[in-house]
């Protein structure tokens, strides 16, 4: 892969909109990006992290060297623009709750087997005051169906940039913080029955809690 240029290993249109979002990400948010030598260099693995805004997503895909999946809600599939863009950048539709889409977990769980990186949101939705919210079971349940590593991932200053007021806020420093990996062993426990999901979905969460800004960080 190319180091300078990481968007030559891409699919075309997600690595034309990869450039751009990291030309703006460095204009807009410009800020530190930590524990980037965490990052798995072959993909089949989940990289889960918090969510504040609606920038997280463009934030973190910016700041990856590799392509990356993510979840959209299947409203946004509409006739347009818009349905053939999410189609083109491999965007998984979902239904809200994405745990209950068995449609949408047999589609992440075929993309991990290819290799592929998914990024998943353990709130569920965007926090309503930037702190961090208790996870729903989804991404344990993606992840001990899988049994791949997951990469946590903290974002700061998301909120403060774009937070639920929906006032955006050009120049606001955003710091994107990646830990070590969990191995299934981490984070799975094959014996807890009903609670193996939510089990897990708590341990990734502990992790993405852990990770701190560069002024107190711990990796």
């Amino acid at each position: 892969m190319s180091q300078a240029f990481p968007q030559v290993e891409m699919e075309p249109v997600y690595g034309f909109c990869h450039y751009m979002s990291a030309l703006i990400d460095d204009i807009a948010f410009r800020g530190p990006t930590i524990g980037q030598e965490h990052i798995p260099k072959d993909g089949g693995f989940l990289i889960a992290t918090n969510h504040a805004s609606h920038l997280d997503p463009f934030l973190v895909g910016s700041r990856l060297p590799q392509q990356v999946t993510f979840f959209a809600r299947k409203t946004l599939w509409k006739p347009g623009f818009a349905s053939w863009w999410l189609n083109e950048v491999g965007v998984i539709p979902v239904d809200r709750d994405g745990g209950s889409d068995v449609t949408a977990i047999k589609r992440v769980l075929h993309a991990l087997k290819e290799k592929k990186t998914i990024i998943m949101f353990p709130e569920g939705t965007r926090s309503p005051d930037g702190k961090l919210q208790p996870p729903k079971p989804g991404v344990g349940l993606f992840a001990c169906r899988a049994q791949v590593p997951v990469l946590p991932v903290r974002i700061f200053g998301s909120f403060e940039a774009l937070g639920r007021s929906g006032s955006l806020r050009l120049g606001t420093p955003v710091t994107v913080v990646f830990g070590r990996p969990l191995s299934p062993a981490d984070y799975d426990v094959p014996g807890a029955g009903k609670e193996r999901y939510p089990i897990a979905s708590e341990r990734i969460m502990a992790r993405i809690a852990a990770l701190r800004p560069p002024s107190e960080l711990v990796i």
